[in-house]
């Protein structure tokens, strides 16, 4: 018994570092913001000009849940955030 816990320990310790790195690297709804204004700005020139991705980034709506979080804008899903990194469907 005592084997397969000590196996089993190193594992425990690395499930428990990575999902406190979750918490911890969890984006923000800034990061958010600033994520989708970018990646409107990226896809369509006119779009910048307009300031598209400041109203799309300023219509959503922030939702965490601990280890992750995402954007909605209406029925649809903006962008989703995990350990640090966010991401915008298109």
């Amino acid at each position: 018994m005592s084997k397969s816990r000590s196996r089993l320990l190193p594992i425990v310790v690395i499930a428990a570092a990575v999902v406190a790195a979750a918490f911890v690297l969890n984006p923000s709804p800034e990061r958010h913001r600033e994520r989708i204004k970018a990646a409107v700005a990226e896809r369509s020139g006119v779009a910048r000009v307009l300031g598209l991705g400041s109203l799309v980034a300023f219509a959503s709506n922030y939702h965490s849940l601990g280890v992750a979080s995402y954007t909605k804008a209406g029925d649809r899903t903006v962008s989703i955030g995990f350990m640090g990194f966010v991401f915008v469907p298109q």
